[in-house]
């Protein structure tokens, strides 16, 4: 399913960039950029080690709903990949949708912790027809 499983990017919820940008870059020393899509609007994003990305968007933080860890299709196939999560019988939350620079999905765990999928706007969605 996950041919080459690594960590992308752990997303947080917040409330407030500014406070978010100053606690990550000032207290934590963290280099912090502030970035922009059409679509999504303004977000930050921090790289740590292994190039493991912090993002932070602007969204009500509820128990459960954050952090999201994401899991990084580096060779594509998004739309390949949910669709065999859905036949194994795995909840789908969210369905592949837009994402900032490219695609996202989300499903659920058996205990309902929601985890997510994304990969570039680059790389082919489908990669069994990419394939043949």
């Amino acid at each position: 399913m996950l041919s080459k499983p690594r960590i992308g990017a752990i997303c947080y919820f917040v409330s407030d960039l500014a406070r978010t940008e100053a606690f990550y870059g000032d207290v934590l020393g963290l280099k912090v950029q502030r970035m922009e899509d059409d679509e999504a609007g303004s977000w930050l994003m921090a790289k740590i080690e292994d190039e493991v990305e912090l993002v932070f968007f602007v969204a009500e933080s509820k128990p459960g709903n954050t952090p999201i860890v994401v899991f990084d299709l580096a060779e594509g196939g998004i739309d390949d990949v949910v669709t065999g999560l859905a036949e194994k019988g795995t909840t789908i939350v969210t369905p592949v949708s837009h994402a900032p620079g490219g695609w996202s999905a989300e499903f659920a765990d058996p205990d309902g912790h929601v985890l997510s999928l994304y990969q570039s706007a680059q790389m082919p969605r489908l990669k069994r027809a990419a394939n043949g």
